[in-house]
């Protein structure tokens, strides 16, 4: 794989939450609830060492990962600093809708765009909510079928293979599509590109074991040098404005800054089958909310989820109270001044979200149903207490504030600081 370059797609983010936060807080807590029941119809596997076998084994047939269990290429491990793991590349803009991150993906030759969720926390890719599929020379129908439910959505249909665009440099051959003929909760999208760890696959296709990611299908086509993906958000004010990025096969050391940790992808089920880290959560410099415990670091959910003991005594240690419009906490302009940061310990990494960072920007509490001037923390009730094997959920405001990457040749995690983790945007 000579001149193999890392490849980067710039996205932005989009809201259209109809009900407003309430609307987005049931849907945040029904993905929860999905995501904690782990695996199905399997159940919960243990995925770190699974995983870590199955990725470090690829073969190539006919340009798809065909035999994960053949002893082929295995990547080393990433360095642990920025400049160490990052390369040269183009890159893959992504969109901010105000509560999660679409980009733009053809499928086809000639392609159609199709306006596609960013998900960390599945892997499948898929199209047809609304901009329906168009079938050219390279659509291949596999006579397969597909079913995914996601908690707070759910999409049936059948299986093609395609060509899938991700930009001029960004190609892949044969990759697995999705075409819905029934969809639930995409009414913004036209699907998903699901990034999560492969096993998340299984059961959602007939006649298949497990089908390969985007990522995957990349890596085992030559097109990126590792199995990887980092990804960028930049906090805003405003929505629908393209200000962030995702780059497959390692990092751009330009929208991070320091070095980037990597932790293990955690031992403890259901979070082991996902994007899932060990963390602990301290609220100020004395005021432990989540003593060490797994979770999940999750694209697809918009708000800072965590434990109903944890947010309970973050909610006392903000005095904050709940709002009745939007369901989310509100803090006054006092309490919000005496706002103390929030502290994770990741890896032995400590990463700070500030005040700022903990609310929701005040310019985009119109589209939350909200009261111009309020001030709502993102923070929110997971819906089950801590001690179930997945206790938080570090979404998508959350990622705002780091730069993010979901290594699966190494089944890790990395994290870094960028320019905006201290920004006052909101």
């Amino acid at each position: 794989m000579s001149h193999v370059v890392i490849r980067s797609i710039p996205f932005a983010t989009s809201f259209r939450a109809a009900g407003g936060a309430k609307e987005l807080l049931q849907r945040d807590r029904a993905r929860a609830a999905k995501l904690l029941a782990g695996l199905s119809p399997h159940g919960p596997r243990p995925h770190l060492e699974v995983y870590r076998r199955k990725r470090h084994a690829h073969h190539k047939k006919g340009g798809v990962i065909s035999d994960p269990s053949a002893p082929t290429y295995s990547a080393p491990p990433a360095t642990g600093t920025g400049s160490g793991s990052t390369g040269a590349g183009s890159s893959i803009d992504v969109t901010d809708t105000g509560v999660t991150y679409t980009t733009s993906v053809g499928v086809g030759e000639p392609a159609t765009q199709y306006t596609l969720l960013i998900d960390t926390g599945s892997s499948n890719t898929w199209v047809g909510a609304n901009t329906p599929y168009n079938p050219t020379s390279s659509s291949q129908d596999t006579g397969n079928t597909i079913n995914v439910s996601y908690g707070s959505g759910t999409m049936s249909g059948e299986e093609y293979t395609d060509t899938v665009t991700l930009s001029p440099s960004l190609v892949i051959q044969n990759q697995s599509i999705g075409v819905a003929s029934s969809a639930q909760g995409f009414s913004d999208v036209d699907g998903i590109i699901g990034v999560g760890p492969v096993d998340l696959t299984q059961g959602t296709v007939s006649n298949t074991t497990e089908v390969p990611t985007v990522t995957d299908n990349l890596y085992a086509q030559g097109t990126i040098s590792s199995d990887s993906l980092g990804i960028f958000y930049e906090p805003s004010s405003t929505v629908d404005v393209i200000n962030g990025e995702l780059t497959f096969g390692g990092t751009d050391n330009t929208k991070y800054t320091g070095e980037i940790n990597f932790v293990p992808i955690t031992t403890t089920s259901p979070a082991s089958n996902y994007w899932g880290i060990d963390q602990s959560v301290s609220y100020g410099d004395s005021t432990t909310i989540l003593n060490t415990t797994a979770g999940i670091v999750d694209t697809g959910t918009t708000l800072l989820l965590l434990a109903t003991d944890a947010f309970q005594a973050y909610q006392q240690a903000t005095g904050a109270t709940p709002d009745q419009t939007t369901g989310l906490l509100t803090i006054t302009e006092q309490q919000y001044n005496q706002l103390q940061s929030l502290y994770f310990n990741i890896g032995g990494i400590t990463y700070e979200l500030t005040p700022n960072a903990q609310i929701w920007p005040r310019a985009l509490n119109s589209v939350l149903g909200g009261q111009e001037g309020q001030i709502y923390l993102i923070a929110s009730d997971l819906g089950s207490p801590s001690g179930q094997g997945l206790d938080f959920i570090n979404g998508f405001g959350w990622l705002q504030r780091f730069y993010s990457v979901f290594d699966t040749g190494n089944a890790q995690v990395g994290l870094a600081t960028t320019p905006f983790t201290d920004a006052e945007t909101n």
